[in-house]
């Protein structure tokens, strides 16, 4: 099954509750939080505060992304504030093993997170403490920008060293994930979508009509997966 968590960096900050509530009664599977401190990326967005504010609102999983340097040093924070998966970049830790297990020893799920251009060998010493891996598919930092094409290629070098190895990773791809892209990030392995302005967050259609819209559109591909196997 294909997972869909909406990136809350995308919504109405305005109306963030009520957009929580309605893409819950939709049907979504998790959200996904862009935590960023304006170093190890240059934007700011949402802090333990805020993400503890929305918890209120949805019994639904949180998906920190911690787009932050030393981000072993915040954990606690943003496991206080509610977060069940928290992802990490390799690059922003200097001790990348440690960081992921002291997730995982708090009950929470850990993952890592790729940039564009960092490799793949990255993680293939700490596939045994990760849940699931986030493959940046734009440079971190903004919406709204193109898909990075080779990021295919990525994802399934990823899906072949997990196959290898003998683990249960998943694979999450983050960045203009759209009707255009999905059908080859979902057909190179990738089983969790972080949806923004490309395909949900739209002024011409309804958060409701989005998601029913894209169940349908991941049911066809599915369906045209198996017949074509």
């Amino acid at each position: 099954m294909t997972l869909i968590g909406p990136s809350l960096m995308c919504a109405d900050m305005g109306n963030l509750q009520e957009s929580v509530t309605r893409l819950d009664q939709a049907g979504v599977d998790f959200y996904h939080l862009d935590v960023m401190d304006g170093k190890f990326v240059p934007n700011f967005t949402m802090g333990p505060d805020l993400i503890r504010k929305i918890r209120e609102y949805t019994k639904k999983p949180f998906d920190v992304h911690l787009m932050i340097e030393k981000p072993e040093d915040h954990l606690d924070l943003f496991i206080d504030a509610g977060a069940d998966m928290i992802s990490v970049h390799t690059e922003a830790t200097g001790h990348l093993q440690r960081t992921l297990q002291k997730i995982k020893d708090k009950g929470l799920k850990a993952g890592v997170a790729l940039n564009p251009s960092t490799p793949v060998s990255e993680i293939e010493y700490v596939l045994d403490v990760i849940d699931y891996i986030t493959v940046m598919t734009v440079n971190p930092g903004f919406a709204g920008q193109k898909f990075v094409p080779l990021m295919n290629k990525k994802i399934s070098r990823i899906r072949e060293l997990i196959e290898i190895e003998g683990y249960k990773v998943d694979i999450q791809a983050d960045g203009n994930i759209g009707y255009h892209t999905i059908p080859d990030v979902i057909g190179n392995g990738a089983n969790m979508l972080v949806l923004g302005t490309s395909c949900l967050f739209r002024n011409d259609i309804t958060l409701e009509d989005a998601v029913k819209k894209l169940r349908a559109f991941l049911s066809e591909q599915k369906a045209g997966i198996k017949s074509g196997m």
